[in-house]
């Protein structure tokens, strides 16, 4: 999984002005929505056990360890329009996503894909 500048730049601001310490953000997936699955994504305070540790243009990001097939070779970017700015997600593995834009079909990669991640 890899970040575009602007999802990298705008995952640094939303760090910077966090509440409490973060160390990243956490981007899964996770049944729902009309395709059949949803991205998450949510502050990260702590690593946890079994998470994938990507570290990307100054910015941890970890994945899910359920999910991680699923986001094998995604670029997680951030989408600026006139009504709308939102992370969006360029996902080889997705194969559909529902009209509203808000869930998508993956199908997670395959062992052999996985020798040359």
């Amino acid at each position: 999984m890899s970040m575009s500048d602007a999802a990298a730049e705008r995952v640094k601001a939303i760090i910077a002005n966090a509440d409490r310490p973060i160390v990243g953000v956490r981007v899964g997936v996770k049944n729902g929505g009309c395709a059949g699955m949803e991205y998450t994504m949510e502050y990260a305070e702590a690593i946890k056990p079994g998470d994938e540790v990507i570290e990307d243009k100054g910015v941890t990001i970890l994945v899910d360890p359920k999910a991680v097939l699923f986001l094998l070779g995604t670029q997680m970017d951030y989408k600026v329009d006139k009504l709308s700015a939102q992370f969006v997600f360029n996902n080889p593995n997705q194969t559909s996503a529902c009209g509203c834009g808000e869930s998508v079909a993956i199908t997670p990669a395959r062992p052999e894909q996985l020798a040359g991640a």
